[in-house]
């Protein structure tokens, strides 16, 4: 999963960015409410943790931005401000879910998981398909109960690809996905992981739409 991080205070921007990556989501990391609207608005995210006391423009202002937009990215609102009225007026911006600093990092991750439950409809955890069980909780993933050991990034592949079954996944959001913006990555990269998950799982598992990207069986 491919999550934005917009949070001005260095030290905790970099602790979170730390730990969610170790979590599996690639993170992009911006520090000011006018970068992070260009950036909503122009490339594709699954999360946005939002801080609201950002410089340039403030952490409602850029939800209502993205809002009127249409967009339904989740959102949660990681801040320090923690009155009443700050809750609600963050909620009726549409933000998703709040937060408040200080935190548990652990937190903030079952917070996410249960954002990104609800965005894509799943009322489960785990999810189950064709045989494979996958568990966001612990990431560990079984096929025909048996354990099957993916890389960090064969990981995040199989799960986007499995969250949305029979949707075709551009090469440039599934390379989006696994490589932030201060990550290279070579031209033939995402077609190395694809291998390995096919030859990890099973060939049909994961279909080549030519000349757009990748897919798995409905």
């Amino acid at each position: 999963m491919r999550l934005l991080l917009v949070e001005d205070d260095t030290a905790l921007g970099e602790g979170v960015r730390a730990g969610l990556r170790a979590e599996g989501y690639t993170v992009d990391w911006l520090q000011d409410g006018v970068s992070a609207v260009h950036a909503l608005l122009s490339e594709s995210f699954d999360l946005l943790v939002l801080d609201l006391g950002l410089p340039r423009l403030g952490g409602i202002q850029v939800l209502q931005q993205i809002r009127q937009q249409a967009s339904t990215l989740p959102v949660l609102i990681l801040t320090a401000r923690d009155d009443t009225e700050d809750r609600i007026a963050g909620l009726d911006a549409g933000a998703d879910d709040y937060l408040v600093k200080p935190f548990d990092l652990n937190e903030l991750k079952a917070r996410l998981r249960a954002l990104l439950r609800r965005s894509s409809g799943r009322a489960q955890v785990v999810i189950e398909h064709a045989g494979i069980s996958l568990d966001p909780t612990t990431q560990q993933v079984r096929y025909r109960d048996a354990p099957v050991v993916l890389t960090p990034r064969e990981y995040t592949l199989l799960h986007e690809l499995l969250s949305q079954p029979g949707k075709v996944f551009t090469r440039e959001r599934l390379t989006q996905l696994l490589y932030g913006w201060d990550e290279e990555a070579e031209s033939n990269t995402l077609e190395v992981h694809i291998h390995h998950l096919r030859k990890k799982l099973f060939p049909e598992l994961i279909r080549t739409v030519r000349g757009i990207g990748y897919r798995v069986e409905g």
